[in-house]
């Protein structure tokens, strides 16, 4: 019964000795791995997030062993991995995966059931793949059928995100369609973390716990910070692989080197240039307000930005307004609230941010002043975006495209305004809009767009 429950806890996994719930018993079917190792020259390297940065890792008194450890500050936040701390991992027979069959009766469009069969293809022959989806695609849908051939051949999937927020929307969504399995959810504080399951959806930070662990790894929103930016995360997923596995790369804003490895056959890949619904994407409009800073340090609105909010409040549209930074929000916000009651703010160390994003899909809030912190991963229906000061270098083209992809994404509301309010216009604002402009011109060629 303990082996039963440990191979439950440790497949896949690499755990430290308190991560684990109970004693651990003298079995050949339980494997320890160094923590921290040291090459010929001396040099430190962490197994579990892969740093080998001299900086960040240092020296304390361990009582386990009674010597000077060392041990890496990395992913400290995990629980502290030392030069004496073996990290638990499971060498037995692994949990049966059982076949789950697809509960879905929706249907695919024509640009998805494309990238459906390519990621399936990729499933079976256990290749890499970049799904190159605009905004509102439905990439999530697109995985259902290679989700379902791979538990089919007991394979074990993983879907990786870099932020929670995606994660909670995920879960429900896959429970749904598989109800005969077990469908893990992992964050921070997360309660699944302790069982075995054939498909996980998981936060990157948390695949620092998974040694070797799935046949197929799906990592959503590839080019979002931090994992387009930190070589720990980018370690963690290629450690959770197992060596002969899939790849699913999905993002609606690939990285300049990536398109250019995509145009010269260097990556493989799939598009899906047009949204589900058939409509093309809103295409941005650039107005020039002059120097809005200083305007808004005297007090006042942009009056080309006035105007925008007046006449949707009027209407009673949904707006997001996305500025710089937090500073420029604790500004722009008592100006707004002047006109209307139903306006808000959020970003990311709001602690209120759920629930404002709540009661604007409720409808109570009218107008939210944010960040980029909502570039991604939120759905209004019949939103309109404003960006103010889409010159600064926050906003790049990649930030550009996802805020100009929250708009008309619903199928009852699949049009609508994006503006990019400037003192200059960028080369970012040029090329997300040309970005969108090519997407929109490849989905009427190949017919995925209705006139």
């Amino acid at each position: 019964m303990i082996l039963d429950s440990l191979r439950t806890i440790l497949a896949g996994k690499q755990l430290l000795r308190e991560e684990i719930p109970f004693e651990l018993v003298d079995s050949p079917f339980i494997s320890k791995r160094s923590g921290i190792e040291f090459d010929k020259k001396g040099r430190a390297h962490c197994n579990r997030c892969g740093n080998s940065d001299p900086e960040l890792f240092a020296v304390f008194p361990c009582a386990r062993c009674g010597k000077r450890d060392t041990y890496c500050r990395a992913c400290i936040m995990m629980g502290r991995v030392s030069e004496c701390t073996p990290q638990y991992g499971w060498i037995g027979d692994m949990p049966e995966i059982v076949a789950a069959p697809l509960k879905w009766s929706d249907s695919l469009s024509a640009g998805q059931q494309v990238a459906s069969d390519r990621v399936v293809e990729a499933i079976v022959r256990g290749e890499e793949l970049l799904v190159w989806a605009v905004c509102g695609a439905g990439k999530t849908e697109l995985l259902f059928k290679g989700i379902e051939v791979a538990l089919a051949t007991g394979k074990r999937v993983c879907i990786a995100t870099p932020r929670t927020d995606v994660v909670l929307e995920l879960t429900p969504r896959l429970k749904s369609v598989f109800p005969s399995i077990k469908v893990s959810s992992l964050y921070g504080g997360a309660d699944d973390r302790h069982q075995f399951s054939p498909l996980t959806i998981t936060t990157i930070h948390q695949l620092l716990r998974f040694y070797q662990a799935f046949d197929v790894m799906v990592v959503d929103e590839v080019d979002a910070f931090p994992y387009s930016v930190d070589p720990m995360l980018q370690f963690a997923v290629k450690n959770a692989r197992k060596e002969s596995s899939s790849m699913i790369y999905l993002t609606a804003t690939p990285s300049l080197k990536w398109q250019r490895e995509c145009r010269k056959g260097k990556r493989e890949f799939v598009t899906i240039p047009a949204r589900f619904h058939r409509r093309a994407l809103p295409v941005p409009e650039s107005v020039w307000c002059g120097n809005w800073e200083k305007v808004i340090n005297k007090g006042r609105l942009p009056a080309k930005l006035l105007k925008w909010i007046e006449q949707r409040l009027l209407a009673g549209t949904p707006m997001l307004v996305f500025v710089p930074n937090v500073a420029w929000i604790t500004k722009l916000l008592p100006l707004l609230q002047t006109f209307d009651g139903r306006v808000e703010s959020v970003h990311a160390e709001d602690p209120n941010r759920k629930e404002k994003v709540l009661k604007m899909r409720q409808g109570e809030i009218l107008l939210l002043v944010t960040t980029t912190i909502l570039e991604r991963g939120v759905t209004f229906p019949g939103l309109e975006v404003a960006v103010l000061g889409a010159e600064n270098r926050i906003f790049t083209e990649s930030a550009l495209v996802q805020i100009a992809g929250r708009v008309g994404r619903d199928i009852d509301s699949p049009t609508g305004n994006v503006t990019f309010f400037h003192n200059g216009k960028t080369e970012a604002m040029l090329k997300a809009r040309k970005q969108i402009v090519a997407m929109n011109i490849e989905a009427k060629e190949k017919g995925l767009i209705d006139e």
